[in-house]
């Protein structure tokens, strides 16, 4: 495998599961040193075991991001025992309305994407943020105004956050996952209906694998996609085509 990263610090949050411990294994199997955040009260062992079976480097840094301060410190952490600060992959965001740089962690709540510039404009070496946003950003389902809602505010954050960061060489974009096969999804993949809806639906006739979501977000990160910014990258199987049928 490549090492895209080599001698650059990550920070991925919802690290302990799902589309999280895929990217903090995958960046780090890259070369990245990765700061694994986890709730408090959770383990991160797995993931850092994952990350020590690839030959990679990474260490846990706990925070909920439904507290401010958590936020803040984490990311100082991250900062302090990485080095440095050059990627944040961000598994939720709220985009209040008022300037990037001049809202606090308070004003935003669970969006820490600015924190994380913040740090990297201190650093004064660019860097690259990826949202994780979902299909869910372009179609509405019942019972999901919030999801749908909130993940249509994270696209939309990539693409303006962007404009605001280009200048200090930092990119940033967000994927749209659509069926993946995490514990979230568990539910879903129990009820026959549901999954007869999903092959009929998704052009791949198959849910994705949180690791191909990954691979998706390393090239987001990387220099391959140096020229890539304020930019949402579905990552469905199609499924988007027939969505709304």
């Amino acid at each position: 495998m490549e090492r895209r990263f080599e001698g650059k610090v990550a920070l991925v949050t919802g690290a302990t599961t799902g589309i999280g411990r895929a990217t903090a294994v995958r960046l780090a199997a890259e070369g990245a040193t990765v700061a694994v955040n986890q709730l408090p009260g959770q383990d991160p062992a797995e993931t850092l075991g994952r990350i020590d079976q690839a030959s990679g480097q990474g260490f846990p840094v706990v925070a909920d991001m439904r507290d401010p301060a958590q936020v803040t410190a984490m990311v100082r952490t991250a900062a302090e025992r990485g080095g440095r600060l050059d990627y944040v992959v961000s598994n939720a965001a709220v985009n209040p309305f008022m300037k990037w740089d001049e809202t606090t962690v308070e004003d935003f709540d669970k969006l820490f994407e600015t924190e994380g510039a913040k740090q990297m404009i201190r650093e004064g070496h660019g860097g690259a943020i990826c949202c994780v946003s979902s299909i869910s950003a372009h179609v509405g389902a019942p019972g999901q105004t919030a999801y749908c809602g909130t993940k249509g505010a994270i696209s939309m954050l990539a693409k303006a956050l962007g404009c605001d960061l280009g200048v200090h060489g930092i990119r940033v974009n967000a994927v749209e996952p659509g069926w993946v096969k995490t514990n979230m999804a568990a539910p879903l993949m129990d009820d026959p209906a549901a999954m007869k809806y999903y092959h009929e639906r998704v052009a791949l006739h198959r849910g994705a694998e949180p690791e191909e979501l990954a691979a998706t977000i390393a090239y987001l990160l990387s220099d391959d996609a140096s020229y890539v910014t304020c930019a949402t990258l579905l990552a469905d199987g199609g499924f988007i085509v027939n969505a709304e049928l």
